[in-house]
């Protein structure tokens, strides 16, 4: 007699219920009972290679997001198929001569998509995917959050922010995406981390950051959480320390510009914060439009920091 894996033989509306409330191992069984069909699909737009591969990959993240989009659960394999269809047409688009104002996959996934921050609050499964994303190495843990998880999406700003090259980017997120499907199985029937708690928990600090700002009280809300050997890195590469910092938001402040914290993703030791500014109107471009802030943890303070202003406006 064959040896079944537990659920293989249950349907895919019950499996995907499973995976609604949460049960990562109900998901990671659909995404497994149809990845046949789904790298048919991808070798049938892209040819048997590793596009088709990278392909079967994002399309399995994108489905790990969306997955609340399904309102029919008998339909999950189309779904899917479509889905990686949507993701081949997308890196064929990028391949093309015609010049993308922003990148193709990211304005697709998010065209009718909530904000993927949104959604890993929204379903059960957000502690299984934060987990999995922090057994990555730091240079590919930072890909995947900005990537996926963040306006600051594009391959040339995730290339600024983490001072390498486009190409070594995409070797980031290509790299990424594999392991992120291996930890994510891993991790499907282990204990998981309380990513919500840990989100909210920095999603404080950010917001004390911001009201301190606000009140000319920057200095010792950072001092408080920032090591005092906090290394900062402007977004026009020049580094500095703490008090260079907390001057720039003493001048932000004296000329009316607000900052208004946006979204927060945290992984591991890493964190990322999206800072939406408003300048004043008799001053409307003293500061671009927003701020991202990515900043690395060594027992729980913050020792580097890198700040970039994203090319897409943070939203």
């Amino acid at each position: 007699m064959t040896d079944m894996p537990a659920g293989a033989e249950e349907p895919d509306a019950q499996l995907l219920r499973a995976a609604r409330a949460g049960d990562a191992s109900s998901l990671g069984l659909l995404l497994a009972r149809h990845r046949a069909g789904m790298h048919a699909v991808a070798a049938g737009l892209l040819g048997y290679g590793p596009e088709a591969e990278d392909a079967v990959q994002e399309a399995s993240i994108v489905a790990l997001r969306r997955i609340g989009d399904i309102r029919d659960p008998d339909a999950v394999g189309p779904w899917l198929r479509t889905v990686v269809r949507n993701v081949c047409r997308a890196m064929l688009r990028r391949t093309s001569a015609v010049p993308l104002e922003t990148d193709a996959l990211v304005r697709l996934e998010r065209s009718t998509a909530p904000d993927p921050a949104e959604l890993i609050e929204q379903y059960a499964l957000r502690d299984w995917i934060g987990t999995a994303l922090a057994q990555l190495s730091p240079g590919l843990r930072l890909a995947m959050l900005l990537r996926y998880f963040t306006e600051t999406a594009s391959y040339e700003d995730i290339a600024a922010v983490s001072a390498v090259p486009v190409g070594t980017v995409r070797s980031r997120l290509h790299q990424g995406r594999a392991k992120l499907a291996e930890a994510l199985l891993a991790a499907a029937d282990g204990a998981h981390d309380d990513i919500a708690a840990l989100t909210g928990r920095h999603r404080g600090l950010g917001e004390e950051a911001m009201l301190a700002a606000h009140r000319g009280e920057s200095a010792s809300v950072l001092r408080k959480h920032w090591s005092p050997k906090l290394e900062v890195v402007w977004p026009d590469g020049r580094r500095t320390g703490r008090d260079r910092l907390v001057a720039a938001l003493g001048r932000d402040l004296s000329a009316g510009v607000r900052h208004s914290l946006v979204n927060v993703v945290a992984g591991g030791d890493v964190v990322v914060w999206e800072d939406a500014m408003r300048n004043p109107p008799e001053d409307p471009y003293h500061c671009p439009p927003g701020v991202t802030w990515v900043y690395f943890l060594e027992g729980g303070q913050a020792v580097r920091l890198h700040l970039h202003h994203p090319r897409r406006p943070v939203r």
